[in-house]
């Protein structure tokens, strides 16, 4: 069977996508929001609110789609409009990666994604508009896992001037 031709969204049913693409990440079916993030992305490249869904899809994936998710997920940080979301949604893709690797790689692997998303987290936190706390509330989420695990920390050898990051396949 040939490829099939996908469908062009109308402009006009974007809000309306954009909310089913919601309620399909919150009903655990990230792939038909991430599918839907794209057609509303066909119609207009640069939907702040469609990134960011997107984003969110990918990143509920990431058990799934390993390292190759992450990567896609860093590649459309750098198109969100404001900087505050660039690294609040940078915090969170380190984040939700290093969640999904819990139990699979070492704890100092883990930890290095962690500090890596409290570093984006406090960049976030010095942009934040006033009344959003979102970047101090996953900042805080943050630090307590690692509080949690104190079996989570960095090597010597995965410091700066050690004898080289010893992060296992650091995707991006």
């Amino acid at each position: 069977m040939s490829r099939l031709t996908l469908k062009p969204l109308p402009a006009a049913a974007i809000p309306a996508a954009l909310a089913k693409a919601e309620r399909y990440r919150l009903l655990n079916e990230p792939f038909e929001a991430e599918s839907i993030c794209l057609d509303i992305l066909g119609a207009d490249p640069d939907h702040n609110g469609a990134l960011v869904m997107l984003i969110l899809s990918l990143s509920d994936q990431f058990a799934q789609t390993g390292a190759a998710g992450v990567q896609e997920a860093q590649g459309l940080v750098a198109k969100l409009k404001s900087e505050h979301d660039q690294a609040y949604y940078a915090g969170l893709i380190c984040e939700r990666w290093a969640k999904a690797q819990l139990g699979l790689k070492p704890p100092h692997t883990i930890y290095h994604w962690l500090t890596d998303a409290l570093a984006h987290f406090e960049r976030a936190v010095a942009l934040e508009p006033e009344g959003n706390a979102d970047a101090v509330l996953r900042w805080n989420s943050t630090a307590r896992l690692l509080n949690q695990h104190p079996e989570m920390t960095g090597k010597p050898e995965d410091e700066p001037g050690g004898e080289g990051f010893g992060w296992d396949e650091p995707p991006g």
